[in-house]
């Protein structure tokens, strides 16, 4: 998990507020080489849910500072823009974390696509 500086909604709001994010893409791969990262948002415990959201557990080792959640709402970031670390993701929340990574993308546990749905449009 990272930090990184994002601007706010407000106007008023001239500094970039800093923003916690959980890295989804493998170093070696893709972050490394493109100079970027694909990363989920991380928000509130409190906010209003949304399909698949992964509550974080273990919070003190991950420094985050109240209840908060994976939400896959992702984006890539580059790298220029981080602003921290954050800790590491527990295991259970790790594993929390890829089970709905892996079941927004329609992935089966082995990672392989899943039959399941298709043959529906899709949106």
């Amino acid at each position: 998990m990272l930090w990184y500086g994002c601007r706010s909604r407000s106007q008023t709001e001239r500094r970039p507020k800093n923003r916690p994010a959980q890295v989804l893409s493998d170093p070696d791969a893709f972050n490394t080489p493109a100079g970027h990262s694909i990363m989920a948002m991380i928000t509130s415990a409190a906010n209003p849910s949304w399909p698949l959201d992964c509550p974080l557990e273990d919070l003190k080792p991950a420094g985050l500072p109240a209840a908060s959640k994976v939400r896959f709402k992702l984006f890539t970031l580059d790298h220029r823009l981080v602003r921290g670390q954050l800790g590491p993701v527990s295991p259970d929340d790790q594993g929390r974390v890829r089970q709905g990574l892996a079941r927004l993308l329609g992935l089966s546990a082995e990672g392989r696509p899943s039959h399941k749905g298709r043959g529906k449009s899709e949106r």
